[in-house]
């Protein structure tokens, strides 16, 4: 039986073109959620009048790979301290947020975040959004698994590419078999 989560941090092409390379992970979406408008368009959702923020939802197997593992990925993947940007984007779109989808989420969201603190990972407090899941809309088509579609667009090239190399590493053993 498979479960669902949902994460942002920062553009989620860079999300999901790391979580698509893990075993257990059965399918990765790009999309929006957090937000107000119903079915926003890409265009609405950068000029930051949706409040949703970019987002991907991930279908997974928790027998191969935990919700746990799946935030480990999603805090080696962006930097939850800073608020509503990361990198050179900016805007409430770019925030970190995790949708829980149940009260297990909610409580292991609290766990790690507690661990993370603790173990002083940040030399900034954690700013990471933590709300119940209520809807997620799609993104449009050529947003989906856009890194592996477009390696060598310019964004790609020097952001998407250097963190899908330090998730790699991370995360080597947990890797898809190629």
């Amino acid at each position: 039986m498979t479960e669902l989560a949902t994460f942002g941090g920062g553009c989620f092409w860079c999300l999901d073109a790391a979580y698509r390379q893990l075993r257990g992970v059965e399918k990765v979406v790009s999309g929006y959620s957090g937000g107000k408008r119903p079915n926003p368009t890409y265009e609405q959702v950068c000029a930051g009048v949706t409040g949703h923020a970019e987002v991907i939802q991930i279908t997974f197997d928790p027998n191969i790979i935990s919700y746990r593992d799946l935030l480990g990925v999603l805090f080696t993947m962006h930097d939850p301290t800073t608020l509503n940007r990361q990198g050179n984007d900016i805007g409430t779109q770019y925030r970190s947020v995790i949708l829980y989808h149940s009260p297990e989420q909610q409580q292991a969201v609290k766990d790690v975040l507690a661990e993370l603190q603790a173990n002083g990972v940040w030399d900034d407090p954690i700013v990471t959004e933590v709300t119940p899941f209520s809807v997620f809309y799609a993104a449009e088509g050529y947003h989906q698994d856009y890194f592996n579609k477009n390696p060598n667009q310019p964004y790609c090239s020097a952001v998407v590419a250097p963190k899908v190399s330090k998730f790699r590493k991370a995360y080597f053993d947990r890797l898809v078999k190629a």
